[in-house]
């Protein structure tokens, strides 16, 4: 999986109006705990810079600067202004290679469905799955072959297989289906009367 640098700095615990000046200064205020991290760090990043992490379908391996040292970690739980959709906060989960991480992948859908050739809708439900595995099992993508999904089927979490990795996503989670179209319902029903 691909790593994204972000750089950041230590921050004191502070209340409200200390978070708000942060804010207004264009930084976010962060937090990093987890694993091989003995007390929750807490420190701010450039929210221009952290836009490279939320503003795009890729998921990355973080490795945060902070102070003159590295931790690796991933994006955890991000919180988010409910009307002006910029980033208050983000909350990072240190991990190592030695420990599974459990982080959201972008799905790569490829081939042409058995359903969409007979005329079919094809709809895309999920755009990433939730799969735990080893840092060097995690994927930039997982890749996922629709070609046998046939008209008024569906593709669900539970339907796939990844080497090294497990699906914490719920099983019933839709991925993807083949919905039969109006023209073709329309179709059928004017082939009935005719018959």
């Amino acid at each position: 999986m691909k790593h994204f640098t972000l750089k950041g700095e230590i921050r004191q615990k502070g209340n409200k109006a200390a978070l708000k000046a942060y804010r207004e200064q264009g930084l976010v205020p962060c937090n990093l705990y987890g694993q091989d991290v003995k007390e929750n760090i807490l420190f701010t990043v450039n929210e221009k810079e952290l836009k490279g992490l939320t503003h795009t379908p890729a998921s990355y391996i973080v490795d945060l600067e902070l102070n003159g040292k590295t931790y690796t970690a991933v994006a955890h739980e991000y919180q988010w202004h409910p009307v002006e959709d910029n980033c208050l906060h983000v909350d990072f989960l240190a991990v190592n290679e030695k420990k599974p991480i459990v982080i959201s992948i972008p799905l790569n859908l490829t081939g042409h469905p058995k359903g969409v050739l007979v005329g079919g809708k094809f709809v895309q439900s999920a755009r990433s799955l939730k799969v735990c595995g080893l840092m060097e099992n995690l994927p930039d993508q997982l890749d996922v072959d629709v070609t046998p999904l046939e008209l008024d089927k569906r593709m669900v979490a539970g339907d796939l297989k990844f080497e090294g990795l497990q699906i914490v996503s719920d099983k019933n989670t839709i991925i993807c289906s083949v919905k039969t179209t109006r023209a073709m319902q329309q179709a059928a029903a004017d082939a009935a009367k005719n018959a």
